[in-house]
């Protein structure tokens, strides 16, 4: 006996076996049951999502021997014909292959004749998008009043190529793409029944690379069967579909972590031995980042399909602040779409890599100077020498002596973005063994978060060598604390002002204004560097 693939071994025989479309098994059931039978329908939605499926049961269930109901039997002669396919009064029509408007005619001169052997005689038109507009025009009159004892089902994965004249005389159900752990729960079950031996994680890679389509998933288990031997791994499944496996996503990531160019051009070496999809391995890439992004803005969020990954990139989003996975999911989905001009696709793949390794986000600093020219506007620059810091005011809340290096250690630190900023809005008080006590200056507050507290802790704990516990007080006026943010700010306002003097005392703009009536354009004049 031939083999008989899966697709069409597993596929769904009643109502009860289908998953995945309940709204639409729901409408057709209940239509059943109550008598409320239309003469058209038609079934939408991307491919293997069980267009065709459901017209078959559909069929059968108008059929059935033992009636019209939503459980056909499956056991009479009318159920075991239709699902053997050699149904006299099923007609199952392949519109791709029969678009000829003589061919339609031809199809439609036999719907006045009463049915052979069951109760309703069913026109099952699949891709009927592929028909010209000669045969919508002549289905037309016929769709809109067939006789009683005939039904159309109509399939297609392109409803908006349909006239709408065709889609008025239809109910039409939109079916719509499995998710994945249903596709999973589906081929574990399968592979179970069929005595397969299999890993969960090449079954949810499977699932993953089905996009939807539990057909292709079932097709997909045939091939990694068929390359593996019988068995289900995931190495065999990673290979054979050109994903990137665990443990390149793991050392790539880490490598950008570590801000190590060598480890991240030996892991796209290592890749490259796997020969990938590197389309798909930039994909898989993106998603992971995605995936470190929620986990990291959201602690709590319940475990997805693969909780030790989830584990894995949540110890990797650690790594990297919020701003990084922004920026390099960005620059991932970006360089799929420039992966086509790339000299080959290894290059693009390492390109993008690189970019990657070479840009990070920078904030503005927290005293930018608002304003600045238009286009077309002319902007006055003068060198104008840093004024020197100015000295701290003596107030009754200055920090002690303890405070003085907060701010060459806030630039040791290396933090970036929203970190960076709540460390400038701080003075340390004092530091006693594993606490530092902080003040927070209320322009800062709006930076104030668990995970920055966290983040800046991390950091003098490794700048410190030791475990590092931080208590914050906020100070009780904006400006009672000379904190770094404050004193950049200050800088900038004095070599604004210096700037501003020098354009104000150069000869040639006096000239300009004694001449010409010449000003200077409020917001143009910047200080260099």
């Amino acid at each position: 006996m031939s083999y008989l693939v899966l697709a069409r071994k597993w596929r769904p025989r009643t109502f009860d076996e289908l998953v995945g479309q309940d709204h639409v098994r729901r409408a057709l059931t209940n239509a059943l049951d109550s008598g409320r039978i239309h003469h058209a329908f038609l079934f939408t939605g991307t491919r293997g999502v069980g267009k065709t499926t459901i017209a078959r049961i559909f069929a059968k269930s108008l059929n059935c021997e033992k009636g019209v109901s939503s459980t056909p039997c499956g056991q009479c002669p009318a159920c075991v014909d239709i699902d053997a396919g050699r149904f006299v009064d099923l007609l199952e029509v392949d519109a791709a292959s029969r678009t000829k408007v003589d061919d339609t005619r031809e199809l439609l001169d036999n719907v006045q004749y009463s049915p052979a052997r069951g109760r309703y005689k069913v026109y099952l038109i699949d891709e009927v998008h592929m028909l010209s507009t000669h045969s919508f025009n002549a289905l037309l009159k016929t769709l809109e009043e067939p006789p009683p004892h005939v039904k159309f089902l109509l399939a297609t994965t392109d409803p908006q190529k349909l006239p709408v004249t065709v889609l008025s005389r239809c109910l039409q159900f939109h079916l719509r793409r499995l998710p994945l752990p249903l596709i999973y729960d589906r081929l574990a079950q399968i592979s179970t029944a069929e005595k397969v031996e299999f890993e969960p994680a090449a079954l949810r890679a499977i699932a993953r690379g089905a996009e939807g389509s539990m057909r292709d998933a079932l097709s997909l288990l045939d091939q990694v069967l068929a390359f593996g031997g019988g068995r289900a791994m995931e190495a065999e499944v990673r290979t054979l579909l050109g994903t990137l496996d665990r443990k390149h996503v793991q050392g790539i990531l880490t490598a950008l972590a570590g801000k190590d160019g060598a480890a991240l051009m030996q892991q796209a070496a290592h890749l490259d031995e796997r020969a990938p999809d590197y389309h798909q391995a930039l994909g898989e890439l993106s998603g992971a980042i995605q995936r470190m992004a929620l986990l990291q803005a959201l602690p709590d969020l319940p475990p997805g399909d693969d909780e030790d990954e989830d584990k894995l990139l949540a110890g990797l989003a650690a790594k990297f602040t919020a701003e990084d996975l922004q920026l390099l999911y960005q620059i991932a989905i970006n360089s799929r779409r420039d992966l086509d001009y790339a000299p080959d696709a290894r290059a693009g793949f390492e390109m993008a890599l690189l970019r990657m390794l070479a840009f990070r986000p920078q904030g503005l600093p927290p005293a930018a100077a608002a304003g600045g020219g238009g286009a077309g506007q002319a902007r006055a620059t003068v060198a104008a020498r840093p004024a020197s810091a100015p000295k701290r005011p003596a107030t009754a809340a200055s920090p002690p002596p303890a405070g003085s290096d907060w701010d060459a250690l806030v630039a040791a630190l290396g933090l970036q973005g929203t970190a960076k900023h709540f460390a400038a809005n701080c003075v340390m008080l004092e530091r006693k063994g594993g606490l530092v006590r902080l003040r927070l200056d209320p322009a800062g507050d709006s930076f104030r978060r668990p995970q920055i507290e966290s983040r800046l802790a991390e950091a003098l704990s490794q700048h410190y060598g030791e475990t590092i516990r931080l208590e914050i007080t906020q100070a009780e006026a904006p400006g009672e604390i000379f904190t770094p943010a404050r004193r950049d700010a200050i800088v900038a306002e004095d070599r604004q002002r210096a700037a501003e003097q020098s354009i104000d005392s150069d000869p040639a703009v006096r000239a300009m204004r004694e001449v010409f009536g010449a000003t200077v354009r409020p917001g143009s004049v910047k200080p260099l560097g």
